[in-house]
Formats: structure tokens, C-alpha cells, sequence
């Protein structure tokens, strides 16, 4: 019931921003939402900066782990 219930109340908030954004659409939305979109870059960046330089570094402490047991 509880993922039935949450595809429920997701569906209704995504209703319920569509209205909002067009009942209330002015130019600070548009800012607001430009700004939006370059902090979520920002972050998405780091983000993906990290799990690259942690899946790096795994990958090289698993070859040095392979080569330490040879």
C-alpha cells in the first residue's frame, strides 16, 4: 500500500508545481530557476568529480593488492 500510496502523492506534487508554475510565471521565476540549474550543475559536478576519483582510487588499491599477492 505505502508504494502505491507515495507514486500517489508524487504524481499530485507534480500536478500541484505545474499549476503553481503557470498561475505564478514572472520573470524572478525564470531567475530562480536559471540560478537553480547552475547550483544543481555545481553540485552534480562535484558529485561526479568524487565518485570518479573514489572509483580511482579503489581501482588502483586492487591492483596493488593483486600484485602484492602474486
Amino acid at each position: 500500500m505505502g508504494k502505491y500510496l507515495s507514486v500517489t502523492g508524487g504524481i499530485i506534487a507534480v500536478v500541484a508545481g505545474v499549476w503553481g508554475a503557470v498561475q505564478w510565471w514572472d520573470p524572478e521565476m525564470l531567475g530562480f530557476l536559471k540560478a537553480c540549474l547552475v547550483v544543481t550543475l555545481i553540485l552534480g559536478g562535484l558529485l561526479a568529480f568524487f565518485a570518479g576519483a573514489g572509483e580511482i582510487k579503489d581501482t588502483a588499491a586492487a591492483e596493488k593488492q593483486k600484485e602484492d599477492k602474486k
